[in-house]
């Protein structure tokens, strides 16, 4: 059975207090506690489109609040990817030598309800701005090694085109930058937001790339489709990245069917993201083992432009690694062992 059928969730004995999208949250039993210790947030697109799904729905899993983040296992962290150790100055996060987290945001149009800044945006974040603004572009100007600046938060494109404008023209003028990418949800949530005056801020001499986050293919509207054309008509470099996630996600067809209409819309399947160890989720979390059987299952059906490399951020800021299935085994008197997509082993004479 697949682990998207409504009866298989997963879920303890007592099933979860869960909002439904025709009903407020803080209406629900056990749900109040939740809006107030982790932030909620629905565009009125979204609203719309979660009108009348069930509580088992992956999209509804995503963004409306369930009891069980309330429940907190020892081991995860309020900072799961370790952004606090490597920030020197507010707003930057210099975890590798040639590239920085830009937070220029701290809120968002929704709030995801895996976000593993969950403790860091929206009421429990500040903004980006003024002398603090102006001490995070020049830290990123008093480090030439510094290739690529990543604009994070909160989602960037949440901000107004003018301010986004200020920003980007700022880093673009730093000669050594020279790659600018946006990590948004924006385009997905609030797809009517991508507007001329957007994407013209996107306009700037040095490329931008966005990276749009998606999760599920019931995500790819008519009117996201539209957003989606209008950056790309705007000259942006469009990249995906998808958290893998329990009961949404957590099937070969749903993730096959993502990854190739992202392809053909001229979107680049770049990352699949194990899940952090954010406080309060570890109900979408699936095994290392399962996405490794995932993805191994997917490369065998898959053009390799559709495919991402399946990643983990290494708790405590250790940085991220693909940990994708292996295919190269032991060295035997011949050469190497390796198995083929279909687990056929073959020796590779070196």
């Amino acid at each position: 059975m697949s682990t998207n059928d409504p009866r298989n969730t997963g879920d303890p004995e007592i099933a979860p207090s869960r909002a439904l999208a025709n009903e407020p949250a803080a209406e629900v039993p056990g749900l109040r506690e939740v809006t107030q210790r982790y932030d909620y947030r629905l565009t009125p697109y979204l609203q719309s489109l979660l009108r009348g799904r069930p509580a088992h729905d992956p999209l509804v899993r995503q963004f409306l609040p369930d009891s069980r983040e309330l429940h907190a296992l020892p081991h995860e962290r309020a900072d799961p990817i370790g952004d606090i150790p490597f920030s020197p100055v507010k707003g930057i996060v210099h975890r590798y030598p040639d590239r920085v987290l830009l937070k220029v945001a701290h809120a968002c149009p929704v709030y995801c309800r895996f976000c593993f800044r969950r403790e860091m945006v929206g009421s429990h974040g500040e903004p980006l701005q003024g002398a603090a603004l102006d001490c995070a572009i020049d830290y990123v100007r008093s480090h030439p090694a510094v290739w690529e600046v990543i604009l994070t938060g909160g989602d960037p494109l949440a901000l107004s085109p003018r301010r986004l404008t200020d920003v980007l023209t700022r880093l673009a003028t730093i000669s050594h930058v020279r790659i600018l990418r946006i990590h948004s949800r924006v385009p997905i949530v609030d797809p009517e937001s991508i507007d001329e005056s957007l994407t013209r801020a996107l306009k700037v001499a040095t490329p931008v790339y966005v990276a749009l986050h998606i999760n599920h293919p019931q995500e790819i509207t008519e009117a996201v489709v539209a957003a989606i054309g209008r950056l790309l008509d705007g000259g942006a470099v469009l990249l995906s990245q998808t958290v893998l996630l329990r009961g949404v996600n957590d099937d070969a067809a749903v993730l096959e069917q993502l990854f190739r209409r992202l392809v053909t819309l001229k979107v680049r399947p770049y990352y699949l993201h194990h899940p952090d160890l954010a406080p309060g989720t570890s109900h979408f979390r699936v095994s290392i083992e399962t996405g490794q059987a995932l993805v191994h299952t997917l490369r065998q059906t898959m053009s390799g432009l559709c495919m991402p490399t399946y990643v983990l951020d290494i708790p405590g800021g250790y940085g991220k690694v693909p940990i994708g299935p292996e295919y190269l085994g032991a060295r035997t008197s011949d050469g190497r062992d390796v198995k083929d997509s279909r687990g056929m082993s073959h020796c590779y004479p070196e």
